[in-house]
């Protein structure tokens, strides 16, 4: 089986290696093709970042926009992630894990047309989103 990186170079090799070394160390989950718009994932998103886990997952359960259900789904996948990385570890009863980074990318457009008067067309944008959340243990300032 031929190896994918005897295309590649020296330099975009190793840093291919360095940051899957990276991400070893982190724990994340991703939700492709949510169908919110970024927009309103962003409102939501700016809520927990940085914030430890426990709270974070208060905030969204009572927060009554339609996308906090979508995160919180995503924040404990992201939980079962990291506990299943770290075995034995209770960082997670002490709250010393909080969501590190978080960020919310657009997705695919679908693009439909809606009827306009005298003949014309306007067109409709259903947008969607990529979101990431990264777990990690809090650091001490």
């Amino acid at each position: 089986m031929p190896n994918i990186y005897n295309r590649m170079g020296a330099r975009k090799r190793l840093m291919a290696e360095k940051l899957k070394e990276e991400r070893k160390d982190k724990s994340y989950a991703k939700l492709n093709n949510c169908p919110t718009s970024p927009r309103k994932m962003r409102l939501v998103a700016d809520l927990i970042r940085g914030v430890e886990v426990g709270r974070a997952l208060d905030i969204l359960k009572y927060t009554k926009k339609e996308a906090s259900l979508r995160l919180e789904k995503l924040l404990k996948s992201a939980i079962k992630n990291w506990e299943s990385k770290n075995e034995g570890a209770n960082d997670l009863e002490k709250g010393n894990l909080c969501v590190k980074e978080i960020f919310v990318d657009g997705g695919r457009i679908l693009r439909r047309i809606q009827p306009a008067p005298q003949g014309r067309a306007h067109r409709i944008r259903k947008r969607s989103n990529h979101v990431t959340i990264i777990l990690d243990k809090k650091t001490e300032e």
